[in-house]
């Protein structure tokens, strides 16, 4: 392209999590070069992608499944050290282990149809026209607030867990904690020993999970989630699929009392919330442990959406454009899947830059 000031690259990989990383890898460890054949671009301020804004006290020995990057192991980590500390000095290794040479912080604004059958990349820093994508910005930049009647009126404090800032804050306090997942389960066992009193309420009854997490188990959950994105649907997380798993802790805090789920309640009230046959409790904080949703909107202007609301992916790839890929979306939401998803996403490119015929099948067994 000619267009003045537009950096001519044939990969931009947006994000440099561990789904930006392992494609950042497998692109160079196949010949491209970093700032010549492709760039990575990154809104956070440093090193270490979502893990970088984690809770102190979410130590490393606390985390579940945390898979090394590709090339480089993590080894000797200090589990009662921050996880935000161990994985983003990990990261940060690896970037310049590798020559990734990750741009930040840069915020892409938009993605549009350029010409020549290059995408257009629009950032803070400037804009690069490609001629493939590779999309690992994740979900932590998307919490996911639900809507109540009466929540303007809550004279409480009122945060979600990408803003949840350790136990000790919520010392002398009653807390509701909303949502049924890993980290609502995680902040009602870590707030509770400090809380004046806590609440457990979901939209759903948790399931949880006994004996061990397999190989087949976590087989099955994949494919369920992979269903949700052949079919142009958001995806659900991995652990909604499989459930909470039921070690000691859990029991202990179900023996407690302090894992005492209740429904959904109705509405937010000025002094905490009330169901519709008259409950009411009262709250000094509600904490919104809801999820998150895919970092996507950026891709706005290409149309790629389903009328169900995501983006219908292949292994990797969008459907309805071959040039781009998403890593760490649906099925490789996860460490080991978003390695192996990046490595996949690199096979295809590859053969769309070579002008070979895709691989039908997406490198769907590669992701899983």
């Amino acid at each position: 392209m000619n267009n003045i000031g537009v950096r001519d690259v044939d990969v931009v990989v947006i994000g440099a999590g561990q789904a930006g990383l392992s494609s950042a890898y497998h692109l160079r460890r196949t010949g491209f070069e970093a700032d010549r054949d492709f760039v990575v671009l990154d809104h956070a301020p440093d090193p270490g992608g979502a893990w970088q804004f984690r809770w102190p006290s979410l130590t490393f020995g606390k985390v579940h499944g945390m898979h090394a990057l590709p090339g480089m192991e993590l080894t000797g980590a200090d589990p009662a050290r921050p996880s935000s500390e161990v994985v983003s000095e990990y990261f940060d290794r690896y970037e310049r282990a590798f020559d990734l040479r990750v741009r930040r912080p840069v915020d892409v604004r938009a993605v549009r149809e350029g010409t020549d059958g290059r995408l257009l990349v629009e950032t803070s820093a400037g804009t690069w026209a490609s001629r493939a994508l590779i999309n690992a910005t994740g979900t932590w930049a998307r919490p996911f607030w639900p809507r109540y009647p009466g929540q303007e009126s809550f004279r409480g404090r009122q945060l979600h867990t990408a803003q949840y800032p350790g136990p000790q804050e919520f010392a002398g306090r009653r807390v509701i904690v909303v949502g049924g997942g890993a980290s609502g389960t995680q902040h009602l066992m870590e707030i509770a020993p400090y809380a004046a009193a806590t609440a457990w309420v979901t939209r759903r009854p948790p399931v949880f999970r006994e004996g061990p997490f397999s190989e087949e188990v976590g087989r099955a959950a994949v494919a369920l989630v992979e269903e949700r994105v052949r079919q142009g649907l958001p995806p659900r997380s991995v652990v909604s699929v499989t459930g909470l798993p039921l070690n000691d802790a859990i029991r202990q805090a179900i023996a407690d009392g302090v894992l005492d789920r209740q429904p959904m309640f109705d509405r937010i009230v000025p002094d905490g919330v009330e169901w519709a046959d008259g409950r009411h409790v009262e709250a000094d904080v509600i904490l919104w442990a809801t999820g998150f949703r895919a970092a996507i909107d950026h891709l706005a202007p290409l149309r790629l959406r389903e009328p169900g609301g995501g983006i219908r992916v292949e292994g990797t790839r969008a459907v309805a454009d071959p040039r781009i890929h998403l890593v760490g979306y649906g099925p490789s939401a996860s460490t080991i899947g978003a390695n192996r998803a990046g490595r996949a996403a690199v096979r295809d490119i590859r053969r769309l830059l070579a002008g070979e015929p895709a691989n039908e099948a997406g490198e769907a067994a590669a992701v899983a």
